[in-house]
């Protein structure tokens, strides 16, 4: 057959070509959808700070990632800055349902459950630990060796309330870094003695993510724990 009577296949028209777009549309969709699945399940949440408990760390209306691989393939450490569901119900009930649109977010993993309160503290003892406010010169003890906390807010002592408490197995105490602001587990002594179990860890805030200006990562400030002898060291 030659070329001149090889048959030319029909103009795909208008209705075809739509369709080929919307197709492509989906599946860019679907695929995003299910990468966000992934990510969500397995590596990284977005979660945002409505208080000022952890500034100047955090500000107010920041949005964070937090790496759900800790507790987990990465462990915890002092310093680290760890988001946990209020099992313990530190908090007071949700005023209002969330909506359609909040459930869709959180179900592809931009938002964190719509329905389930959440708090972002810094690990300060780990456990077997023992903690205490304070020392002669004002600094809180870890193990007996005091510490300097770089990251608090700036003017706040380490605690306004004296205390002296160690950590059993299963859990951990944490504190917010503006203290003066931050009702942490030296409030909630009363529930489970201030205690937030490591299972209602959801994972290590890492990276703020907005607004642009914020972006970076989240300080563990390791130095400051650097010192700290293990627990029943001393």
């Amino acid at each position: 057959m030659s070329a001149e009577s090889a048959e030319v296949p029909p103009t795909r028209g208008p209705l075809y070509r739509l369709w080929r777009f919307v197709r492509e549309v989906l599946i860019i969709l679907v695929i995003a959808i299910a990468l966000s699945l992934l990510i969500k399940t397995f590596f990284f949440r977005a979660y945002y700070i409505p208080s000022g408990s952890m500034e100047n760390t955090l500000q107010i209306n920041d949005r964070i990632f937090a790496n759900l691989m800790t507790p987990g393939p990465f462990d915890l450490e002092r310093g680290d800055v760890v988001v946990f569901r209020d099992d313990l119900q530190w908090l007071p009930p949700l005023e209002n349902d969330p909506t359609g649109f909040e459930n869709a977010l959180s179900w592809v993993g931009i938002l964190p459950a719509a329905d389930e309160q959440y708090l972002v503290k810094r690990i300060i003892g780990m456990p077997g630990d023992t903690v205490e406010c304070c020392s002669s010169d004002g600094l809180l003890t870890i193990n007996g060796e005091p510490i300097d906390e770089s990251y608090i807010y700036d003017g706040d002592a380490p605690s306004d309330i004296q205390f002296q408490v160690t950590v059993p197995e299963g859990k951990i105490w944490v504190m917010g870094d503006h203290r003066g602001a931050s009702a942490d587990s030296r409030f909630h002594v009363d529930v489970q003695g201030g205690f937030v179990d490591l299972e209602s860890v959801q994972g290590r805030a890492s990276v703020i993510s907005w607004p642009l200006n914020r972006i970076g990562a989240i300080d563990t400030h390791e130095e400051v724990f650097a010192n700290v002898p293990d627990a029943g060291s001393k």
